[in-house]
């Protein structure tokens, strides 16, 4: 599961992944593997939460995918 984080000035600036119980950050960054999986993810359904913890709709999620470098 991913969730989508803010940072002070809240903008969206990473995806947090949880993971056997587990949390960590992962950054926008092309050249980061996390960063490739979290996209191949989002293409196969994973669930994904906006950063108030909302369940995204597909649509939703379709159209943050459409920002994504």
């Amino acid at each position: 599961m991913y969730t989508l984080e803010k940072n002070a000035q809240n903008e969206i600036c990473s995806i947090k992944k949880i993971e056997n119980g587990i949390g960590y950050s992962i950054p926008f960054a092309l050249d980061n593997t996390d960063y490739q999986q979290f996209k191949k993810d989002l293409a196969n359904g994973v669930e994904l939460k906006d950063a108030e913890g909302n369940q995204m709709t597909p649509e939703q999620i379709t159209t943050f995918i459409s920002t994504l470098t």
